[in-house]
């Protein structure tokens, strides 16, 4: 059952001059920062890759309970051959205080669905391997690790159905 279904407050919002104080002060449990950027670095990140950033705040009724960043049509290694765009997931993190009550699911099945708005038919997320890491929660989504790496990360994909 999604999270969407349990909590009916539950959405995303874009980032204001009202709200950013709140998305900086979003942090990880103590021990999980080597696994994701800061929000402050995510958004540096945005600001350089203009439209083919998506920063959003996950919220929970007025309460800002994560950050999410997806990315689209992006081509990460445009040295290499072939490379084809990608969308997907780019950052994804849940305060300390409020993981594990489906948000991180949430926010994972909105930036699906909007690749699929967008026309797209695969999500792509890169995250640190490992049993401390996110693995086993983005394959209890349906990723599946692809045997790329970028830098440290590995990468996995999600087939969208229409």
């Amino acid at each position: 059952m999604s999270a969407h279904t349990l909590s009916p407050t539950l959405s995303l919002a874009e980032l204001t001059p009202g709200n950013i104080d709140a998305a900086l002060a979003l942090r990880v449990r103590p021990g999980q920062e080597h696994l994701v950027s800061s929000v402050a670095k995510s958004l540096a990140e945005a600001y350089v890759h203009g439209e083919a950033a998506w920063p959003r705040l996950i919220m929970d009724g007025e309460r800002p309970v994560g950050f999410v960043m997806a990315f689209f049509d992006l081509v990460f290694y445009p040295d290499r051959p072939g490379e084809r765009p990608r969308s997907g997931l780019w950052r994804l993190l849940v305060d300390g205080q409020a993981q594990h009550g489906g948000y991180g699911r949430f926010a994972v099945e909105q930036v699906c669905a909007e690749i699929r708005r967008r026309g797209g038919t695969r999500a792509t997320v890169t995250y640190h391997p490992g049993d401390s890491g996110p693995a086993g929660f983005y394959a209890r989504l349906g990723f599946r690790e692809t045997g790329e790496t970028s830098g440290e990360q590995a990468v996995a994909e999600l087939e969208l159905a229409p």
